[in-house]
């Protein structure tokens, strides 16, 4: 079976509702039409030239993105530009991108959710609730450890856990 753009952004749309977005962000759709015919997404942290690659490698007619790609005002998409560019290739390529950030963040279940189940913590609630009140949507997650453990042992059970990074967890406090 096969999904548009338009399909896919609904879907992602009730899973982490654009209303959960903190004011400052920038969420939805960014570039592709909605009306195109989509068989493979990719999902990644970042819409940089190396996961752009990937989706067109793979023949994904969608990229999902944690982080934004245009967060600040936009004054042009110059394809000299590193992400006027990346746009320029998306839309030559007929790839849409959709951003879902702190919505994702905030929504329950979402990325907050996923990152304490990673580490192994039962959550509580938000740290910072949204203020619709139903306390359980908000950033980042309150959550507690199957038992106490020393602070070493947590940064390291976030480093197994978690991607390996440059420079990988690190901790301090």
């Amino acid at each position: 079976m096969t999904s548009t753009v338009s399909d896919l952004i609904a879907a992602l749309d009730a899973a982490y509702p654009r209303e959960l977005a903190e004011s400052w962000d920038a969420v939805g759709l960014v570039c592709g039409d909605p009306g195109e015919e989509v068989e493979r997404v990719l999902v990644c942290v970042d819409p940089v030239r190396d996961t752009v690659d990937e989706a067109l490698e793979l023949g994904a007619g969608l990229i999902v993105a944690h982080h934004p790609l245009l967060l600040r005002g936009v004054h042009g998409v110059g394809a000299d530009t590193t992400k006027g560019g990346l746009v320029h290739r998306m839309i030559r390529a007929g790839v849409a991108l959709f951003c879902a950030h702190t919505n994702a963040d905030s929504a329950d279940p979402g990325v907050s959710d996923a990152l304490a189940h990673a580490l192994g913590l039962t959550v509580q609630r938000p740290l910072a609730p949204h203020p619709d009140g139903n306390g359980r949507t908000g950033l980042g997650r309150i959550g507690e450890l199957p038992s106490t453990e020393p602070f070493g042992d947590v940064v390291e059970r976030a480093a197994r856990a978690l991607p390996g990074t440059r420079p990988g967890v690190l901790g301090a406090g």
